[in-house]
């Protein structure tokens, strides 16, 4: 937790440095990345805001994510989080945004999609990137694993 707050700590005075703004858009992270930021002071100079979109519904209400997309390739999968990417930072209108979408577990994993299965994804000003990753441990754990990992790879963007 303490390097979390120091790395998240770097990225908010960079960020404010260089008068850029973050977003979040978390599913099963269910706003953790966010309130990673909101525990360190001066978060409000540089994150826009953060949507928790857990169904796809909302996904597809709040952030834009083609309803073809969810039937297709389903919520947990890199698509759903570029278009996550997508919908965050255009309506934030943030520099940076950070999209996660997985399966935390116990339940809901599959063969082809087992618990731990998570796609984070960034956004900068000049380009996007989705990893796929895959996570063990309880429900708990893959969500701090997936937060921290999000941060990890936004710090390194950043140069941090």
């Amino acid at each position: 937790m303490k390097n979390r707050n120091n790395l998240v700590e770097k990225i908010i005075q960079k960020l404010s440095k260089e008068k850029q703004t973050i977003s979040f858009a978390e599913s099963c992270t269910g706003g953790r990345i966010a309130a990673a930021f909101t525990a360190i002071s001066g978060a409000s100079e540089v994150l826009h805001g953060s949507c928790v979109t857990y169904s796809n519904e909302i996904k597809h209400l709040w952030l834009g994510v083609e309803r073809e997309v969810l039937e297709q390739h389903g919520a947990v999968s890199s698509q759903c989080v570029s278009q996550m990417l997508e919908g965050i930072q255009r309506f934030a209108r943030s520099d940076y945004a950070i999209a996660v979408s997985g399966i935390a577990g116990p339940t809901g994993g599959t063969e082809l999609k087992p618990v731990g299965t998570v796609y984070i994804g960034l956004q900068t000003p000049f380009s996007q990137e989705v990893f796929h990753c895959n996570f063990s441990g309880p429900r708990e754990a893959v969500q701090e694993q997936s937060t921290d990992f999000a941060i990890e790879k936004l710090a390194e963007i950043l140069n941090i």
